[in-house]
């Protein structure tokens, strides 16, 4: 059965910003750690050399660390923009600096420091600096699945949903996910307003649940579902409600944080099902 969408009456347009310099919040160098010690550690912005997409999420010592390339826009306005017009999968360009030219594409979106996450080759990071300008081509937001109209779409390029292997399932949305995610595991980020920006993560701290839940070696780019989690109007539980998300961002040691994870399809109603597969993930989707 061929899923049709919207995706001709969709408008593609322009969004750019520039690599954001590693920042430190306002807690200061040290970061108190849920088991209650503390310490320095990597964390947000910058280019991240040796952290990639279909890596574990665990096995770097960091905190809140986004593979790749992380950009923003410095005027608060024009990121809002940024973040909310963008789409995982669309493609990216540099058009400043010495990897000028360079072609990737959108990974995911961190919420709190609001920046729009980026693959780039890897010879292309080298070349780089903090304040390079990327522009995206961006396009997806208003995407609607003819046969699912109750199933709300929250950020994904139509290209990337054709690589997914969806699949109509005893009248569900059938999508291939690399793991399923209990909503009593999902933490920072409950209550946001919108889900279509940004991202939540999956609480950490109790390691022996992880490993009950077969969350234990979750990767960066994994597509997961989200059971019993609507994030259609914001971000909350509701019971028989779906999200479909990927994982965006590294473990943290802080208090109800873990992996971040952008949402890219969400419904009030039963009408997702995941089907696990090892392969869902954006590293074998996008072919990198």
């Amino acid at each position: 059965m061929t899923i049709c969408d919207n995706r001709d009456r969709l408008v593609a347009i322009s969004v750019m910003g520039q690599i954001h310099h590693p920042t430190i919040g306002h807690s200061g160098t040290f970061k108190l750690c849920h088991d209650g010690t503390s310490g320095v550690l990597p964390s947000v912005g910058g280019i991240t050399y040796n952290v990639k997409l279909g890596d574990c999420v665990y096995d770097k010592i960091c905190d809140h660390v986004e593979p790749g390339v992380s950009m923003k826009n410095p005027d608060p306005k024009e990121n809002d923009a940024l973040v909310m017009l963008a789409c995982i999968g669309n493609k990216a360009r540099v058009v400043s600096g010495d990897a000028k030219g360079t072609a990737g594409f959108v990974t995911g979106f961190h919420g709190g420091i609001e920046h729009t996450l980026l693959w780039f080759p890897e010879e292309a990071l080298d070349k780089m600096l903090p304040g390079d300008r990327i522009l995206i081509r961006a396009y997806g937001q208003g995407l609607s699945l003819d046969d699912f109209p109750e199933i709300m779409l929250t950020g994904v390029d139509p290209a990337l949903l054709d690589r997914m292997g969806l699949s109509v399932l005893n009248g569900k949305l059938a999508v291939p996910v690399a793991a399923k995610i209990p909503a009593h595991l999902m933490g920072a980020g409950q209550g946001m307003g919108s889900g279509h920006t940004g991202d939540y993560d999956l609480m950490t701290a109790d390691r022996a649940e992880l490993v009950r839940c077969g969350l234990d070696r979750l990767r960066y780019g994994d597509i997961v579902l989200l059971e019993n989690c609507d994030n259609t109007y914001g971000r909350g539980y509701l019971t028989g409600a779906s999200s479909i998300g990927v994982v965006v961002h590294s473990d943290c040691t802080i208090m109800g944080h873990g992996p971040g994870i952008s949402t890219i399809m969400s419904c009030k109603k039963p009408l997702i099902e995941g089907i696990l597969n090892p392969h869902a993930n954006l590293a074998d989707y996008m072919g990198i």
